[in-house]
């Protein structure tokens, strides 16, 4: 078993926005491995450190726990997975001037999701992209919580597209 550290945040709906009426039942819904976060009206964060096969099933079982506690709960973000340059940069150990460098000088570097006042990336394709083209080191951990965050963040995205519009969209093949 590896130790997965990945956050989860959750938007409160109905009667009770309040997130701290929910922190005693997150711990016993199994959420006991998670550092809760309520700084925000309607909001709820949990910080996680769970222990699991792979990263996908930490972070699903992670969802299902809340879920439990907090049925009304919906899943906002997975992370990480969304980042921008100073996000990398902390993580990998670089400064961000020499990622900023990278971003400007290597024609393969990988394409934002975003782009505007600040470039966004999904932190899986930037660690593939440091692993196969700059030769780096990248933690299995990082790495495989970074493609499973994305991989639900697409899904959860995925599930708000119309069925007509998804098949004109998958024929453009992208």
């Amino acid at each position: 078993m590896n130790e997965f550290e990945f956050t989860l945040t959750f938007a409160l709906t109905g009667a009770k926005q309040q997130p701290e009426q929910y922190v005693e039942a997150l711990a016993v819904a199994g959420c006991d491995d998670a550092i809760i976060g309520i700084g925000q009206k309607g909001r709820i964060a949990l910080q996680f450190n769970r222990a699991a096969n792979d990263a996908l099933s930490a972070i699903t079982s992670a969802i299902t726990d809340v879920k439990s506690a907090i049925p009304n709960a919906t899943l906002i973000e997975s992370s990480p997975d969304l980042v921008g340059l100073t996000d990398i940069a902390d993580l990998l150990g670089f400064s961000r001037q020499y990622l900023r460098k990278l971003e400007t000088t290597k024609s393969n570097f990988p394409q934002p999701v975003h782009t505007g006042k600040t470039a966004i990336w999904h932190l899986a394709t930037v660690l593939h992209w440091f692993e196969t083209e700059q030769q780096k080191s990248v933690d299995f951990t990082v790495k495989e919580i970074a493609s499973a965050n994305m991989q639900i963040n697409l899904a959860k995205e995925l599930a708000q597209l119309e069925d007509s519009a998804q098949q004109r969209i998958t024929e453009l093949a992208f």
